[in-house]
């Protein structure tokens, strides 16, 4: 009796962490289509029009990119966390409160940001307010999640794999990242006539979020899912650890001396010395695991990959010959677009469903179009925007609207997938309830 009660016991936890992953993937889709992604299309279309950055508000770049980058990623990420490690350490019911209440305070602080920014409604209140919220909700995810200890967990002479090393320097440098912003809107609150953070400020932020934050915790993950997903060989340890140190020294470079030359340069050394630990340039020893998944997944899965080469090297080109933000602005896309969102997208749909209750993907060819589109948008963004803001090709400013258009049409069908894939019963239940009346199970 005690052993079915205990198994019991542990279906219906799996079940509650099933729930609040999809509640967070579901809050993650919603910021990304409509703050998010649709929200930058309309700022593109009417900096397009005015063919001038300063034709849209700051406050409104800024909601935009708070929304993709925090209630979107952020989402995502702090829902598989609670679910994979809870699922590792089995924490009971414990674990699925604390996940709902995480989620509950980090959707208020995401919103509370988009809306403070968007509507200047008691923005200095609520730019504090957010900002707390979003805090909190991370320190529950991290004391939640720092206490797991899997089943067999290696003892202490064991040391942990290196993409759990990578995943948690990836944490810490998301908690200095909400500290970071923390004191940037309370400062903004107290002394600015606007809700805009300085762009000075916002421009080294952006920075601590992505290579201290971002870039890292993409890595590992892949130096977990890349050997199995694609057949390569296992990575390199020492490489990764290079990469990270060589990131880091790109954030400090930046926050600490404003060398952005050199900020640039170690970070084109971090993204080569990764791409090589991880095997990305080089042929799969086994067979990639496609099923379930496009045929075109080992090629998407690798070209991100190409996008953050491309960010590394306009980022050292813009301190060089930058005079209206559309060389940084190209750097930024190529790494946020082409290679954190694209590798969301590709990865997503290849784990998300299994996380959601052992589900399938709803259609392959949906999958293939939002990656294509995406990619193809990021590529006329990132082409035409230096020329246009710059001067240099007058024409590029029409073709800014299109590449908002594309990716918009590439996130949408991603985010029409990813609903219609947890609509759907789980597989075993689906094929279940289809199985011919009077047939026999096997």
């Amino acid at each position: 009796m005690r052993t079915g009660t205990t198994a019991d016991g542990t279906i219906e936890h799996e079940h509650a962490m099933q729930r609040v992953l999809k509640a967070w993937i579901i809050t993650g889709l919603l910021f990304m289509l409509l703050p998010g992604t649709f929200f930058g299309v309309w700022n593109l279309i009417g900096m397009s029009s005015g063919e001038t950055m300063m034709a849209i508000p700051p406050a409104w770049l800024q909601a935009h990119g708070h929304a993709q980058v925090f209630g979107w990623v952020g989402s995502f990420i702090l829902g598989i966390g609670f679910y994979s490690l809870n699922k590792m350490a089995g924490n009971a019911p414990a674990g699925a409160r604390a996940a709902w209440v995480s989620w509950a305070l980090w959707t208020l602080g995401v919103g509370l940001r988009w809306w403070a920014n968007i509507t200047l409604h008691t923005w200095r209140i609520a730019l504090p307010a957010s900002g707390l919220a979003e805090l909190t909700a991370f320190m529950i995810f991290f004391r939640t999640v720092s206490r797991h200890k899997p089943a067999g967990a290696a003892g202490p002479s064991q040391p942990r794999p290196i993409w759990m090393k990578l995943v948690l320097l990836a944490n810490l440098g998301f908690a200095a990242a909400l500290l970071d912003n923390l004191g940037l809107v309370m400062r903004t609150a107290l002394v600015s006539s606007t809700p805009a953070i300085a762009t000075p400020a916002d421009q080294l932020f952006l920075t601590l979020v992505l290579w201290s934050f971002l870039v890292p915790l993409i890595w590992g993950f892949n130096a977990r899912w890349m050997p199995v997903f694609l057949g390569l060989r296992e990575p390199s340890a020492r490489g990764l650890v290079a990469a990270w140190l060589m990131a880091l020294g790109a954030v400090l470079a930046a926050l600490l001396a404003g060398a952005w030359l050199l900020s640039g340069i170690l970070a084109m050394a971090a993204s080569v010395t990764a791409a090589l630990a991880l095997h990305i340039p080089r042929r799969s020893e086994r067979p990639p695991k496609t099923a379930g998944v496009h045929a075109s997944f080992p090629f998407f899965a690798r070209l991100p990959y190409a996008w953050l080469l491309v960010a590394s090297a306009l980022s050292i080109l813009a301190p060089l010959a930058d005079r209206a933000g559309g060389i940084w602005g190209a750097s930024r896309h190529a790494l946020t677009v082409g290679f954190v969102a694209a590798m969301v997208l590709v990865i997503g749909q290849r784990v998300l469903p299994a996380f959601c209750g052992m589900r399938v993907l709803f259609s392959q060819r949906l999958m293939f179009w939002s990656l294509a589109l995406l990619n193809l948008g990021c590529l006329l963004r990132v082409g035409s925007e230096p020329l246009a803001y710059e001067g240099i090709w007058h024409a590029g400013w029409s073709v800014l609207p299109v590449s908002g258009m594309l990716e918009l049409s590439g996130i949408v069908l991603f985010a029409a997938n990813m609903f219609l894939t947890l609509a759907r019963p789980p597989e075993h239940l689906r094929l279940h309830s289809i199985r011919p009346v009077g047939s026999r199970l096997s």
